[in-house]
């Protein structure tokens, strides 16, 4: 970046920060400067190319390796200001406090002599996304990453601590001291000389648009400023005094019919969602709709997102689901019941109160400069941006892009709650209107529920009616929808006059014959259509979703205010991209955090899930919910081990501690849609067993109380010949783990010296399993004969705690080498299957660099497993390779066997 982007965002006349600065030092320098701007935050700085490289992390870094903490790239600082401890005052572009928390040297990971050589290496791995370096700091030791991160927005990375010796699970920010002068950020809030801006000239905030007097208020605290000997105060903070609201009522806005070009407007995306104010304080979030209703169970992902931020700010946005291409859509809103059906986004367009003051009574653009300062970096919460635009072609845009309308506002309006302003307009692509259903019918002979929705809007007490919605909903949908409307029916026609419903028109002259059965007026929902004939009836209605947003009684016709006695004048131009795509969200959770039985649609097929707040881990509290959870998050990734082979079903109902059960034979106990593979009993008579196909089977299997996953080492299509060949490290109960991993660097030094690849992965139970990859060209039988050799070579070279003998009491209580994993039919728990153990373990893959002294089983459970594979990726893919030339191998094994 260069310092291009650092100076366009100062006045350097205002603010005489450093500009440059240049490194004398041998080594590379780092530093973190904790800063309490208009909220805290920490900037990590890396010495690279004569400038510091920076990253705002809002929650600072960690020394836990399972804990990744989001970095968003900030332009480039000069060398000179890592030394900067002090005040930058209120009102100047990052006014706050700062304190270095932390400084030192650093270099890649990789040994390389000489700075220069450093660097180039450090900007070849920032180019690619992927910083890997080692800190010498006074608290930061040790190997750290920066990764890029998608999804997030092009300056996301992710700030990872790697397991070393420096590795800790306390939090390191709770060492809250400058390393340079010893005090906390409050300290020197209170006693630091070391100001920006002592002598220069007001502050002016610059406007988008036209130009708006900016209002200041005194406020308790003031910040000293030394100058010759006299000290004075400088006070910046707008807005009136005023306790946290209980209870604000969204403002309003007018539709109009078309849209206009004018000096003095904004425009935004209109989003199809639900208009929600956002209560923060103090910790407490309540998150409310424009009728005052709740939304923190409903919309949970948003209410614990906002949660995790330390706001005290009353925010209004609107709450949507949006897909690839970021346009938002109502109808998966309204059917929305977890993060499997889609990533809830909350789209904030303004603050109405913060920090102890209205701020109702400012202008919209400084509403917004304040909106854009406090805002958190989130995957969930977004400023919904503004554009200064010709009006004409950015609703041109939106029509193009199938964006529901745009929102024309005055960059100078004040916010009124509770009133529909001709300062806010909204101007829509398509016609649409929120109605009142008042019945339903149903046509002779239909197999539907109910054929179409009867519904209309009020004038005034009367309902009038607008006509039948007859498309827009499923089959499922209608099950849905029918179970709200059973309470309602009544005998009352709830419309003005009886509508009609088996009328002629000259679309339909013959039309079947309906019966209507009417209904309380109490349920909106929001209907699209192409335009309203001469009586008030909509043509082609098309149903939209359900809203619960709003009370029937205040949905009236919306009739869009002629344009001429809204806005007068001229248009001005700006390009800006108006939507930003985004990639496919990341998997979080299948089932919502309240409902005891849920039905989902997985790969096409609809699975119940019930009994979810059942605790399976009772040590741990997690319930059967968190287990699925994991698993549909974890499906994609076990897939490739699972797809296309026989499973032992291993069930524990009850969870861990109660009784489990094995189950081979799924013959008429399955859907017809799961896939099964025959076998033959001793006792006579063909049994069948379960064969996963897609993720669905997975989540069906958990679903069933399948704690572990339990794959054949071959599939279906050659069952006789394995994609791997098992090495399974088990410990007796004399065994020290660090005896196991003893036994697995063993192993592997054998493969080495036959030239063998192996991929070793917890157990997620007491031991490690090493997985060799053999492409299916060999038989379980050969495989087993091939284990058989490298495990005898293993216990030749450590004889005083391994055995191979098969029967327990022959092993003296040695770790036994198990080699008879590689028989048909037999099974282990594959990679990323959950165990039923205590701490809710996971069967984790590892790099080799990781079987050392120290591994702990519980490194991996239930709670970090996802964050971990989602950082490293499936590292145990080489195991579906092409495997293993084993006459080769073995040639090599016994000549080492010859000579021990």
């Amino acid at each position: 970046m260069a310092l291009t982007l650092y100076k366009k965002k100062r006045s350097f006349t205002d603010t005489p920060e450093p500009t440059g600065g240049k490194a004398k030092d041998s080594e590379l320098r780092f530093v973190i400067q904790k800063h309490d701007a208009s909220h805290l935050h920490y900037d990590f700085r890396l010495e690279m190319d004569g400038v510091l490289k920076s990253w705002a992390v809002p929650k600072g870094p960690s020394t836990d390796p399972a804990i990744k903490r989001l970095a968003m790239m900030v332009e480039d600082h000069p060398y000179d200001y890592r030394n900067f401890e002090g005040i930058i005052p209120k009102g100047q572009y990052g006014g706050g406090t700062v304190i270095v928390w932390d400084e030192g040297t650093y270099e890649p990971i990789e040994e390389i002599i000489g700075k220069k050589a450093q660097e180039k290496l450090l900007l070849k791995q920032l180019k690619a996304g992927s910083l890997k370096f080692r800190l010498h700091g006074e608290k930061l030791k040790g190997e750290f990453a920066l990764v890029h991160t998608h999804g997030r927005g092009e300056n996301a990375w992710l700030l990872i601590k790697h397991r070393d010796a420096y590795a800790k699970t306390n939090d390191i920010t709770k060492k809250d001291k400058s390393v340079v002068s010893g005090k906390t950020i409050k300290q020197v809030e209170k006693t630091s000389d070391n100001i920006y801006g002592q002598t220069k000239k007001p502050l002016t905030i610059k406007k988008t648009a036209k130009k708006v007097a900016v209002k200041k208020t005194p406020v308790k605290r003031a910040v000293s400023i030394k100058k010759t000997a006299v000290k004075k105060k400088i006070e910046l903070v707008s807005g009136r005094k005023a306790p946290f609201p209980k209870d604000l009522q969204p403002m309003l806005a007018t539709l109009v019919d078309k849209p206009f070009d004018d000096e003095g407007w904004q425009y935004e995306i209109k989003w199809d969602g639900y208009r929600t104010v956002a209560y923060c304080n103090k910790g407490k979030v309540e998150l409310r709709s424009r009728n005052n209703k709740s939304f923190n169970e409903k919309f949970y992902p948003v209410y614990d997102e906002l949660k995790k931020h330390s706001l005290n700010a009353v925010l209004d946005g609107e709450i949507i689901v949006s897909g690839e291409s970021g346009i938002s859509n109502f109808g998966n809103l309204q059917n929305w019941r977890s993060e499997a059906d889609g990533e809830l986004k909350y789209y904030v367009f303004d603050i109405l109160w913060m920090d102890g003051r209205s701020l109702t009574g400012l202008p919209l653009t400084e509403r917004r400069d304040i909106l854009r300062s406090i805002l958190p970096q989130s995957h969930t919460i977004y400023l919904s941006e503004n554009f200064i635009a010709s009006g004409t072609e950015f609703y041109a845009t939106a029509a193009k892009m199938g964006l529901e309308g745009i929102m024309a506002k005055k960059v100078d309006s004040l916010y009124t709650p509770g009133l529909r302003s001709k300062e806010w307009l909204k101007i829509k692509t398509n016609k649409r209107q929120e109605v009142v259903i008042g019945g339903f019918t149903k046509n002779d002979e239909s197999s539907k529920i109910f054929s179409a929705l009867l519904v209309g809007v009020y004038e005034g007490t009367r309902l009038n009616y607008m006509g039948k919605i007859g498309t827009g909903f499923s089959d499922q949908l209608q099950k849905e929808m029918m179970k709200q409307f059973k309470p309602l029916i009544t005998s009352k026609i709830p419309f003005a006059s009886e509508p009609d419903i088996n009328k002629p028109s000259r679309f339909q002259p013959n039309p079947p014959h309906a019966t209507a059965t009417w209904l309380q007026p109490k349920l909106v929902c929001e209907v699209s259509f192409t335009e309203l004939t001469s009586d008030g009836v909509m043509r082609h209605p098309s149903f939209e979703g359900m809203r619960i947003d709003k009370p029937a009684k205040q949905v009236v016709m919306e009739k869009a205010t002629p344009i001429k006695k809204a806005v007068k004048g001229k248009s001005i131009l700006h390009k800006n991209k108006i939507l930003k795509t985004e990639p496919a969200a990341e998997r979080k959770t299948l089932l919502n955090p309240t409902d005891e039985t849920q039905a989902r649609k997985i790969n096409g097929h609809e699975i119940s899930f019930t009994n979810l707040s059942k605790v399976y881990w009772p040590k741990d509290k997690v319930t059967k919910r968190d287990m699925l959870n994991y698993y549909y998050q974890a499906a994609p990734y076990m897939l490739p081990y699972m797809k296309d082979r026989p499973m032992s079903l291993n069930r524990h109902p009850n969870g861990i501690n109660g009784e489990s059960f094995y189950q081979k034979d799924v013959t008429g106990k399955v859907p017809d849609w799961i896939a099964t593979f025959p076998y033959h009993t001793d006792e006579g008579g063909d049994r069948n067993f379960m064969v996963c196909k897609s993720e669905a089977d997975i989540l069906y299997m958990a679903s069933l109380g399948c704690i572990e996953m339990n794959p054949w080492s071959s599939r279906i299509k050659k069952p006789d010949h394995p994609d791997w060949c098992i090495i399974d490290l088990d410990p007796s109960e004399k065994n020290k783990f660090e005896k196991v991993v003893e036994a697995a660097n063993m192993t592997k030094q054998v493969l080495d010296s036959a030239g063998v690849d192996g991929y070793c992965k917890t157990s997620g139970s007491t031991g490690l399993h090493i997985y060799i990859p053999l492409g299916a060209k060999y038989t379980y039988e050969q495989s087993k004969e091939f284990a058989r050799l490298i495990v005898t070579l293993v216990r030749d070279q450590l004889p005083s705690f391994t055995s191979i003998e098969r029967i327990v009491r022959n092993r003296k209580g040695k770790m036994y080498l198990d080699f008879l994993q590689n028989r048909p039919q037999a099974t282990l728990a594959t990679a990323y299957s959950l165990r039923p153990k205590p701490g809710a373990t996971v069967s984790m893959p590892l790099h080799w660099e990781e079987v050392k002294k120290g591994l702990k089983m519980q490194d991996f459970t239930i709670h970090n497993a996802i964050s971990r594979i989602k950082e490293q990726g499936d590292i145990f893919k080489p195991v579906l390779g092409k495997g293993i030339d084993m006459r080769k191998a073995i040639k090599q094994l016994q000549g080492l066997q010859e000579a021990g």
